[in-house]
């Protein structure tokens, strides 16, 4: 049992916060509290184990009040609280582990409350998986370089530690802008090697880019002066 897997240990329902976007396994998600029920799903989970699930809700039509059922989310730990003066809250939360929605309890709270079917990547090859998160992790630390020099920043490059496959691959998927369907089909895959292998598509397509840009850059801080000079094609 996993330590994620430790955190919901005899909870099969939660308070569900949806909201127009996609919360991956350890991705750090702040949020603004403002509306009352939601203050009141704030003041609820703080006595509890400060656990809520996060779930995306694009409704389709004026009708939609909720996520659909079978649909999938990530449970948000409590990490930070701020409370304002008047009663609004800034807090800091991160993704513990994925549910599926089984269905929605009716309680006399004004948010949604669901049964949740918690689950995790299925089990793999090891040697092909950490193949791919060493290939992953690598193409991930060249871009992270570049961006790390197109921001001006001084010094050294700091070391990245490398986190075990599945939450690296969960850790690099959320480190891009993706858009909200391809982040949600991150999101519902059981096999961290197929997470991996896109994770690993998306980092080819960009790092050569980015590091052209990063060099780009360096030399227009040194007023255009370079041993070569770069071929940016016609």
């Amino acid at each position: 049992m996993s330590e994620e897997s430790d955190k919901i240990l005899g909870i099969d329902r939660l308070p569900i916060f949806p909201l127009p976007l996609v919360l991956l396994p350890h991705e750090i998600l702040p949020l603004h509290i403002f509306e009352p029920k939601y203050r009141d799903l704030l003041s609820d989970v703080s006595v509890s184990k400060n656990l809520f699930g996060v779930s995306l809700f694009e409704p389709e039509s004026e009708f939609d009040d909720r996520p659909k059922v079978g649909s999938c989310g990530c449970v948000a730990e409590l990490r930070e609280k701020e409370t304002l003066d008047d009663g609004r809250s800034n807090i800091l939360t991160v993704g513990i582990i994925r549910y599926r929605v089984t269905e929605f309890v009716e309680t006399d709270a004004d948010y949604l409350t669901a049964k949740l079917d918690f689950f995790e990547d299925q089990a793999e090859d090891p040697s092909q998986t950490e193949k791919l998160a060493d290939e992953v992790f690598e193409l991930f630390k060249r871009v992270a370089k570049a961006a790390h020099k197109m921001s001006g920043r001084r010094g050294d490059f700091p070391e990245i530690p490398k986190a075990p496959a599945e939450q690296l691959s969960f850790l690099v998927s959320a480190s891009f802008n993706l858009p909200t369907a391809d982040k949600y089909e991150l999101l519902e895959m059981v096999s961290t090697i197929k997470r991996l292998e896109r994770v690993r598509s998306i980092l080819l397509d960009s790092v050569k880019r980015v590091e052209e840009s990063a060099m780009i850059d360096q030399i227009s801080r040194t007023n255009g002066h370079a041993n070569k000079k770069i071929d940016l094609g016609s």
